[in-house]
């Protein structure tokens, strides 16, 4: 049987942070202290959700975040305990811009996803501590609402376009206008459709290659065929997952220009993205992506153009509400809209943070939206649910969503990680497919 990953936290005593203080705080007298960060792995949903508490010397007063990363959490779990943590203890928790900068630089060697969930999840385990000693909404210190709630997208797929179509009606009666559209295509192993598979297991144990030939092909003439038989009135959405090449993107553009999406999602790797320029000056079809970016160098080097329409941003992996607020900010001026990254592998916390984003933002587009377990509202109280496709944020200070300590260790962690194995793909020709 399957050991749980554990690892019993340790509550750090008070004591002088090591890393540059601020020189102001004690001119301020400041009270209210950083006096542990604590980490916690659970799987209340499967997938390994890493949560943050970052507690002070004020009973009861703590801030949660997120730094979930599916296939490398006992990494960012170390750079959080054995690095962070120490770097934290002692610090007035109020100066959260001094804090990402400093802890931000503190690896020398910047970037990467694994620095970016961990520093994500001190970063908005901060805001929701500020929020709560303001006795504030998250959202309210963002320059508060914009708007009533988030319009959310969710997710259809299935092995053929009548199928696909029933089940972009039944969204459509749960209140969803945004549906993402996923097809099977025979033979391979397509990203988002492993309800079609032929062979789960077999998928699964990735034995099944990709194809993007035969992707390119059948896709876009089964896209066609469901805005037939769904109308015009729902908002089409597909994700190429990063897995075609450029030459194929701009084939693969051609053929959907008549299907009407919302936007396509990941049409190219990160490691491609120079391409996005050329692809978006001749296709009439929106693009988003950003879901992979853990610096946002990388956004702004696409948003310059701009040359893509849509910032999926991923609030955990690109280091928290600081550096996320910063690209809002930039896509609004570029006339770029907000489509953040929201699937069940990141949790309730990350998901209530990046929705007082969505509602404070003039450039908020559409919010990907998890279908949870009911398991996982048991671990996170307050866990926000789409109420006609909309999701709404809490009024309770802070991001609105708390962590419930006992729960999670009925849903320990596997051992070995099974997302572990989630991303390895192979071509027909036994070469190695991103991602």
């Amino acid at each position: 049987m399957a050991q749980p990953v554990t690892r019993t936290p340790v509550r750090t005593p008070v004591r002088a942070p090591l890393l540059a203080p601020a020189p102001w705080a004690e001119e301020r007298g400041a009270k209210i202290r950083i006096t542990a960060v604590r980490t916690f792995l659970t799987a209340p949903h499967g997938c390994p959700h890493l949560v943050v508490r970052v507690e002070t010397n004020e009973p009861g007063l703590y801030g949660l975040g997120c730094a979930s990363d599916p296939q490398r959490p006992l990494a960012v779990r170390s750079v959080l305990d054995d690095y962070l943590a120490p770097m934290l203890t002692g610090r007035d928790p109020d100066d959260i811009e001094d804090i990402h900068r400093l802890l931000l630089n503190s690896a020398y060697w910047r970037g990467g996803s694994v620095t970016g969930n961990a520093l994500g999840g001190v970063d908005v385990a901060l805001w929701d501590l500020k929020a709560k000693r303001l006795g504030a909404p998250l959202y309210s210190l963002f320059g508060g609402r914009v708007r009533t709630g988030a319009e959310a997208y969710t997710h259809v797929d299935g092995a053929d376009e009548r199928e696909i179509a029933d089940q972009v009606a039944a969204a459509r009666e749960r209140g969803f206008r945004h549906v993402r559209v996923q097809a099977a295509v025979p033979g391979a192993d397509t990203y988002g459709t492993g309800g079609a598979a032929v062979d789960p297991e077999a998928v699964r144990a990735r034995r099944v290659p990709w194809d993007s030939a035969a992707y390119v092909r059948t896709v876009p003439r089964i896209l066609t065929r469901v805005r037939e038989l769904v109308g015009d009135d729902v908002e089409l959405l597909h994700d190429v997952h990063e897995r075609l090449d450029p030459r194929q993107a701009r084939d693969f553009l051609r053929r959907v220009e008549d299907v009407g999406l919302y936007f396509v999602e990941d049409l190219l790797a990160p490691e491609d993205a120079g391409h996005f320029a050329r692809l978006h000056a001749v296709s009439p079809v929106p693009l988003a992506v950003g879901e992979l970016f853990s610096d946002t160098a990388q956004f702004t080097a696409l948003l310059d153009g701009p040359d893509i329409d849509f910032a999926r941003i991923r609030v955990p992996t690109l280091g928290g509400l600081t550096p996320a607020r910063k690209i809002a900010a930039l896509c609004e001026l570029r006339g770029v809209r907000l489509a953040p990254h929201g699937p069940a592998d990141v949790s309730p916390v990350a998901q209530a943070a990046t929705l007082a984003l969505d509602v404070s933002s003039h450039a908020f587009g559409v919010q990907e939206a998890a279908t949870f377990r009911p398991t996982v509202a048991e671990v996170f109280p307050g866990t926000v649910v789409p109420r006609g496709g909309v999701l709404v944020p809490s009024e309770v200070p802070g991001h609105g969503v708390d962590f419930d300590e006992s729960a999670s260790r009925r849903h320990p962690v596997p051992e070995p990680l099974e997302h572990d194995r989630w991303a390895l793909l192979r071509n027909t020709d036994g070469s190695v497919q991103r991602p």
